[in-house]
């Protein structure tokens, strides 16, 4: 009778829906859609439309089961309050918890100095050339956009997700509206199969990596997690599931769409140029169409994204740096917070000062690692965990255990060739 009683609450927990849910959607949804996706149609476009189709068709079960595995291994833990630094340490041991966990920052920490970098230029070159301003003093610029993101995440988690979805609606109602505007301009796609089944494949291939990364909100997931444990207690696990599940229907959703206008608004010559010419997909349609409606909405869009992405990247690395720094020293978690928050916001200033050209490098690495955090590391898990065990032989451990390793060898592939 209780196992039925349990199961009944579980149940009317998932299917009822709460602000408090719509909020967390938002955040996950935000976190994902960066700076990156303006490059995603022309990455996974420039591949042939077949190439285009089987990566649509495999990006849903990817995001979802990926994130999925994730969040279980987050609340496999016997603690109640542990975070991915707590949960790694507690099943792989001291030593090699810590070094999971000290990767799993460093892959998070560089993103944040790229969007520092990237959030100051669009800025600045929309006040420049837009706006037809003078150009302001990059240190000053710089300092107060990064000090106003961080503020945001100061602010505590009720003004964080509010913020989400203040900047996600406008986002989301933008890349609908550039995706309807382009249908017009939709041509026939070349339906042969003019690539061989070997040339398809590599195609494949090497496209995975962008999926994982376009549609990866891994920073965020353990902070996600814990909230969940906050406000459902027993029921965390369900409401997890159900959460990710409807974010990854609204990241497919309204992502595809966007790709697949694209895709169809250029020809596969046109893509190939984009990408040589490496290239937003808004910058290039505003060229090839000499529309100023998506000139103006370019800049907005990626200062909406990069936002977005901004906030939960900081909070992955914000909670990751706390947890290595309170297990290496005895100081109190509110003085590591503290000393955190400052490294970071003078370490991502100085970098969207400088303006570096080396954070394709960093973006290099943090790639295999978030690939292996986000694919591989949760399915082994369920071979190593006892409260995992439950999972074993399913076809989604399978699915994205062999997606996890495609992923990261077509990342090392790239950097090495």
């Amino acid at each position: 009778m209780s196992q039925d009683l349990s199961a009944l609450e579980a149940k009317t927990v998932s299917s009822s829906w709460t602000k408090h849910d719509t909020s967390w959607m938002l955040s996950l949804f935000g976190t994902s859609v960066g700076a990156g996706i303006l490059f995603l149609p022309i990455n996974i476009g420039s591949g042939g439309f077949w190439s285009l189709v089987i990566m649509a068709l495999l990006a849903g079960p990817m995001t979802f089961w990926a994130h999925r595995g994730l969040a279980r291994f987050v609340l496999s833990s016997k603690q109640p309050n542990a975070d991915f630094t707590d949960v790694v340490e507690e099943h792989f041991g001291q030593r090699y918890g810590r070094l999971i966990s000290l990767l799993y920052f460093l892959s998070i920490f560089p993103i944040l100095l790229i969007y520092g970098v990237g959030l100051t230029n669009t800025v600045d070159s929309f006040m420049v050339h837009q706006l037809g301003m003078a150009a302001p003093s990059r240190v000053i610029l710089s300092g107060c956009l990064v000090f106003g993101m961080i503020a945001i995440m100061l602010a505590g988690e009720k003004t964080m997700l509010r913020v989400f979805g203040m900047i996600v609606y406008p986002l989301t109602f933008i890349l609908a509206g550039i995706s309807i505007y382009l249908i017009p301009s939709w041509h026939m796609p070349n339906f042969s199969l003019n690539q061989s089944v070997g040339d398809l494949s590599a195609s494949l291939w090497l496209a995975i990596p962008v999926v994982v990364f376009a549609f990866s909100y891994t920073p965020v997931v353990s902070g996600f997690v814990n909230a969940q444990r906050r406000q459902y207690g027993y029921h965390a696990h369900t409401k997890s599931e159900t959460i990710l599940k409807r974010t990854s229907v609204m990241l497919i959703a309204f992502v595809l769409f966007f790709v697949f206008s694209c895709v169809l608004s250029l020809t596969p010559a046109q893509l190939q140029q984009a990408k040589v010419d490496n290239v937003s997909v808004l910058s290039y349609l505003a060229n090839v169409e000499d529309s100023h409606f998506i000139m103006i909405l370019g800049p907005l869009i990626a200062f909406i994204a990069i936002t977005s992405s901004f906030l939960g990247h900081f909070m992955g690395a914000r909670e990751s740096f706390n947890g290595l720094v309170a297990k290496q020293t005895s100081l109190p978690i509110k003085t590591i917070d503290k000393i955190g928050v400052v490294l970071m916001f003078i370490s991502i200033w100085f970098a969207s000062v400088m303006n570096p050209s080396i954070l394709g490098m960093m973006e290099a690495f943090s790639g295999p690692v978030i690939a292996m955090i986000l694919f591989l590391m949760p399915m082994l898990a369920v071979y190593h965990i006892e409260s995992l065990k439950i999972y074993r032989g399913k076809l989604s451990t399978y699915f994205i255990l062999v997606m996890g390793c495609l992923a990261v060898g077509a990342i090392v592939f790239n950097m090495v060739k």
